[in-house]
């Protein structure tokens, strides 16, 4: 009896996990702008009411970081290389109508990219835009409070210090009476986007782990056939897993400009497009993830930065203060930070890259736009609580809450510190 107890327990289990599978690539048929990951567009366009608080708490203070919104891409040869390669392929007599197609809008997008490579796109400004307004209406109590104050901060990036400007811009216009202070300075890179020595050598390590997929999930069989008249002949002279990885990027990033966004050419991929997201997601986990292939060390790159925020909170609530601590950077600083905090589960952590996409999904994390936001709220008691949205949306911690998505403060903060006890802390510069 107990050995048919576990064998329903096991086929279970696989019933569920192939029920995922299944699940996110039907997703990502129906919504393929999402397979883009880090270049998907901020989903923002629908988004779920809030719980509100229990009762005689009001919102005091908001920690936040934010990634830069909707970008040129930044490598130069991810425009080029593809049309390079249908370049090639034209003057051999290979493409398809469809093929000629995406050449010409390929050298479009080229053209359109000269001495843009890495900048904010018109996109990227409008959702940090809605961010800064939707931020003001959800917590009035916060930015219309007679003594509230906004401190803003970005990495020295440009696209990240105009995300921030298009943010603060917005909260000024509503609240023309806040005052609000900026600062983009590499004397705050320490916390804001730490360039942590040993995270290098370790993904390094762990790459090797991902070599297996490359040939399996970047190759796209619908795309070959669609784009070349002879695909053996597109086998043999064109370095294919680079070509695919490339024009995935070009692809998935139109939808950062009003100029190409209702330019499909997602569908040029098919039903390949959910490998080619997987094979994506699996190199973020790398990077980012809490992973044995890591030692699951690339998340506390983050430690200095989950510092920051604890201690702007503390300051906030020793201080009675009210009022907003911004930060704007990446999405390379997005990620681990929240697989640090174990936000939604992202802390998961496995070797097993194969079933990956199953359990962790960076593209729920780092759209262009992406935020974390941590919400405090306090009652006449001086009871604090705290709320995490993730891209506006009411986000778990790992810990019991004291109702809905609602913590208390001092269970976060000491949960965290103890988890940031063995991490040495990196000194800010001297000034």
């Amino acid at each position: 009896m107990k050995r048919i107890t576990l064998l329903l327990i096991a086929a279970l289990a696989v019933v569920t996990t192939q029920a995922a599978t299944v699940g996110k690539a039907a997703y990502i048929k129906a919504h393929p702008r999402y397979a883009g990951n880090n270049y998907q567009a901020y989903p923002d366009s629908v988004l779920p009411a809030l719980t509100p608080a229990p009762d005689g708490y009001t919102p005091f203070f908001l920690d936040h970081y934010g990634r830069h919104g909707s970008r040129w891409l930044i490598n130069p040869k991810q425009y080029s290389r593809p049309v390079d390669a249908l370049m090639k392929a034209r003057d051999a007599g290979k493409l398809t109508e469809r093929g000629r197609q995406v050449f010409t809008t390929l050298c479009d997008v080229l053209e359109a990219s000269d001495k843009r490579l890495g900048e904010l796109s018109d996109i990227g400004a409008e959702q940090h835009q809605r961010i800064a307004r939707r931020m003001v209406a959800n917590f009035p109590e916060i930015f219309y409070d007679a003594d509230a104050t906004v401190r803003a901060r970005s990495t020295v990036v440009i696209r990240c210090i105009l995300s921030m400007q298009n943010e603060v811009d917005q909260i000024a216009a509503l609240c023309p009476a806040l005052p609000i202070a900026t600062d983009a300075s590499l004397a705050e890179m320490y916390y804001m986007n730490y360039s942590d020595p040993v995270v290098k050598p370790v993904r390094k390590q762990a790459r090797p782990a991902l070599e297996p997929y490359r040939d399996k999930w970047l190759r796209s069989k619908t795309m070959l056939k669609k784009l070349f008249t002879d695909v053996g002949w597109a086998e043999r002279n064109i370095d294919l897993p680079t070509f695919t990885s490339d024009l995935w990027s070009v692809a998935a990033n139109m939808q950062s400009h009003h100029a190409f966004e209702k330019t499909d050419l997602l569908d040029i991929f098919g039903d390949d497009l959910y490998n080619l997201w997987r094979y994506e997601n699996a190199s973020w986990y790398i990077t980012s993830g809490n992973t044995p292939l890591t030692g699951g060390r690339v998340p506390y790159m983050e430690a200095n930065l989950l510092r920051s925020l604890i201690e702007d909170a503390d300051h906030a609530i020793s201080h009675g203060s009210t009022g907003a601590s911004l930060r704007f950077g990446h999405e390379s600083v997005l990620l681990p930070l929240v697989c640090l905090m174990n936000v939604n589960g992202m802390g998961y952590s496995t070797s097993d890259l194969e079933t990956l996409d199953r359990y962790w999904t960076c593209a729920d994390v780092f759209p262009m736009a992406g935020n974390l936001q941590l919400v405090f709220y306090r009652n006449a008691a001086g009871d604090i609580l705290v709320k995490a949205l993730l891209n506006e949306r009411e986000a778990t911690l790992p810990l019991t809450p004291v109702t809905g998505p609602y913590y208390r403060w001092a269970d976060v903060r000491n949960h965290y510190l103890r988890l940031l006890a063995d991490v040495p802390a990196t000194p800010a510069p001297i000034e």
